[in-house]
């Protein structure tokens, strides 16, 4: 089984690991989009790095790159995942890699996000025989999942005659518009074949062939 981004995420923000020159626990970061050192790039997404100001490693750096280059820099250890030793990595600031350590409250919430996405999916198959809207409604409403699922749950949308997705899909704000036009077009196939349509003044539902509607008087 392929592990995700994600899960992977999670599970490296959970090992402990140690600076050998301070001894404190390094900070589980995200990798910076470049290699500060080469350009080649981290050959991983995840690192793990001592960010202790007191570490002796970055404080005896200062005076060392002062003295050898005549420029001010420091040093942090780095270890990389799957690595049983690291590295020191120049950093040219106090405040290099701080901001990048993984929130795993975070990767929690979208982990399970994730999950409910996969099991929302995987119910598409059947869910009209078994007239359950909820995978559509949640795949629809849900702007994170991936849109190829959501324009599948759209599809399935018009086969249903269940006005209970109304309010949810109305009250919702899609990012997407041309994915609300696909959700508003499969809207009105519903209420047609239902023979029912919205009312274009307070948009309550109403026979398809009343002249009037009931609810706010508006006249076709």
């Amino acid at each position: 089984m392929i592990e995700d981004r994600t899960e992977r995420c999670l599970r490296l923000a959970q090992e402990e690991h140690y600076c050998p020159h301070c001894r404190q626990q390094l900070s589980c970061c995200q990798a910076p989009p470049f290699h500060v050192g080469d350009g080649l790039g981290w050959g991983s997404d995840i690192l793990f790095i001592c960010l202790n100001d007191e570490c002796s490693l970055y404080v005896k750096s200062w005076q060392e790159f002062e003295d050898r280059y005549g420029h001010a820099a420091s040093c942090r250890y780095i270890l990389c995942p799957g690595n049983e030793k690291g590295e020191a990595m120049m950093v040219g600031g106090q405040q290099a890699f701080k901001g990048l350590e993984v929130n795993i409250e975070a990767l929690q919430q979208q982990n399970q996000r994730h999950a409910r996405e996969k099991e929302a999916a995987a119910k598409l198959d059947g869910c009209v025989e078994a007239g359950d809207l909820a995978p559509v409604i949640y795949l629809l409403t849900d702007e994170h999942a991936d849109l190829a699922i959501r324009k599948q749950a759209c599809e399935l949308l018009a086969q249903f005659q269940d006005l209970s997705c109304l309010d949810p899909l109305r009250n919702h704000k899609f990012r997407n518009p041309e994915l609300e036009q696909e959700v508003n077009l499969a809207i009105g196939t519903m209420l047609k074949a239902m023979y029912k349509k919205e009312c274009p003044n307070c948009a309550e539902i109403i026979k398809s062939q009343a002249p009037t509607c009931k609810h706010c008087g508006y006249r076709y």
